[in-house]
Order: structure tokens, then sequence, then C-alpha cells
């Protein structure tokens, strides 16, 4: 029987927030892909990076302020160096766990490329927070740049950028060849870096692609029997955060089409996972999308516990 391939979406809890948090949860992280490696799966991981390249841009910035003869860093520098030091941490906690098991498996980060629309209907609509506080004048300026910003508190402002959706992936190929090689791959970190095509060129967007789609996009590109969404709650629940929370078990692509309708998940939160779970399963024979917490990755795997759309 040939390995099954299942494409680990690994949220920011997996990974910690400052330097010293990410080494310590990356340790975490690497029992959980050791373990589905011992289950015989041929293993893929996307990751989430919303703290890490939030603090890169405001660095690089801030940088930029202070010495006026360096440009200031794009969204798309920022994104890239993310999911360098991301994959530099995660890579060597796997390698580890694995040698520590007696299992050698090469693992390779591979900066990852995700084309956009540059019609996308979200560049109209902003939504994501990213950099440090502005002042008015700063907001002010962001804006005759032709950024977005929103305000935060009285006086307060942030840039907002939006979040397109991912079309295609530039280095498929590279990922499909290292995981038919056998080796671990981390791909798409934080969503991908937010390219646009111009002829033979890609260009770097100011846009954050939700990584959870770009997850699925990776698991429909791969032909992958599993999408393993990895956050913050070991089951879905519907009603959360009333008295009346019901955690769902096994759901069908039509209870869930239900439950968003009736605005059961949180935009920005666990809505994009069921919509890359259900995009995923409707776009191939006997493929699953289980939802669950680090701290039950294997179990979810096999079923045992976790929120199962199929």
């Amino acid at each position: 029987m040939s390995e099954k391939t299942v494409v680990v979406a690994l949220g920011h809890k997996a990974l910690g927030t400052t330097l010293p948090e990410q080494k310590l949860a990356t340790k975490e992280a690497a029992k959980a892909i050791a373990d589905l490696v011992e289950e015989g799966t041929r293993v893929v991981i996307s990751h989430s990076n919303g703290p890490q390249v939030g603090m890169i841009h405001t660095a690089m910035n801030e940088f930029g302020k202070a010495h006026p003869d360096y440009t200031f860093a794009p969204m798309s520098v920022c994104a890239a160096m993310s999911q360098g030091y991301i994959g530099y941490d995660l890579q060597n906690s796997i390698r580890s766990e694995l040698l520590a098991r007696g299992i050698y498996k090469p693992v390779a980060t591979i900066l990852t490329q995700v084309v956009i629309d540059p019609y996308d209907d979200a560049f109209g609509e902003p939504e994501k927070i990213i950099g440090r506080t502005l002042t008015s004048e700063e907001a002010e300026a962001e804006e005759d740049k032709g950024n977005y910003v929103t305000e935060v508190a009285e006086g307060q402002y942030r840039r907002i950028l939006a979040a397109p959706q991912p079309q295609r992936i530039v280095e498929l190929e590279t990922v499909r060849a290292l995981a038919d090689a056998g080796q671990i791959v981390i791909a798409a970190g934080g969503g991908g870096i937010p390219v646009m095509e111009q002829g033979i060129d890609l260009h770097g967007a100011s846009a954050i692609i939700e990584k959870d789609l770009a997850s699925g996009l990776l698991a429909e590109s791969l032909n992958a029997d599993t999408l393993l969404i990895l956050t913050s709650v070991e089951k879905v629940g519907l009603n959360h955060d009333t008295d009346h929370e019901e955690l769902l078990d096994t759901v069908t692509p039509s209870d869930a089409a239900r439950y968003i309708e009736e605005g059961q998940f949180t935009k920005g939160s666990m809505l994009p996972k069921i919509q890359a779970g259900l995009s995923f399963i409707s776009k191939g024979e006997g493929r699953r999308t289980i939802i669950t917490d680090i701290a039950h990755a294997r179990e979810g795997y096999l079923e045992k516990t976790g929120t199962v759309l199929k």
C-alpha cells in the first residue's frame, strides 16, 4: 500500500510568538509531526506566521525610519523572511525528534510564492491588521502613498492589508518532487509569499494570504489524502462561547455549508478553516479534513477525536 499524503497546517499556537517561545513551540510541533511519520504518512507542512511577520514588518520599517538611506521592507519580503526563520526552527526540531526515534528523513523548507489575482475584490476591502501603531500624521502619510489604515484606539492607527484568494503555488513541483522522494517538506508558510504575474516576472504584492486557504490549495494541488488543520481547539463547536456550545465529530459537506450560512464560524478564525476543508474534500474522492489541536494530532488523524469533514 502506498503512503498516504497528509498536509498539516500548523496554527500560530504551534509556533509561539517570541523567539524563545518559537524554539519551545516547534519542539512540541515536531512531536506531532513525528507521530504522523510513525503512522506511515508522507507529510507536507504549512504554517501560520501572524506574530512573526508582524514583528519583522515592524522591525524593518522602524529600521527604515532610523536610517533614511535604507528602503522600507515590502510585505512580500517580510513574508519571505518569516518563512525562512520559522522553517529554520521547525525543520531542525523535526529532524532532532525523528533522529531521537531512530527515523532518518530529510526535512526541507521551501520558500514558497503564491500567485494572487490583482483584481481580487479583497483589495477593495482590506482586513488584515499589520505592523506598528501609527500617529495620525503617519497614518495620513500612509494613505497618501495609497495604503489603507484603520484606527485601533483614539489617535492610534495601524496598516491594514488585503487577504486575496490564493490562485496557484509557484514552487508546487519542487514540493511534490521532495515529498515523492520521501522528504518532509515545509511549504506555503504564512499562506505563501503573495506575488502577481506580469508576463514572465513575479512581483511581490502588499497583501496577506489566508494561510488556511493556502494550506487547502496545497493539499488539493498535491492530491493529498488528508488535510490536518491543527488549531487551538480539540473540536469545532457550534454556538461557540455560549452555554449551548455543541462540539462536532463528523460533519458532512451539506451540514458544514449550512453552518456557514448560519454564521456559526468566525471570519478570519474558524471560517477559513472550514472553507479550506470543504474546498479540499469537494475536489477529489476519498479525501478528508480533520480539525483538532496539536496535542491530539495523532488521535485526530486516526479519527479518535477532532472534527472530521468528509
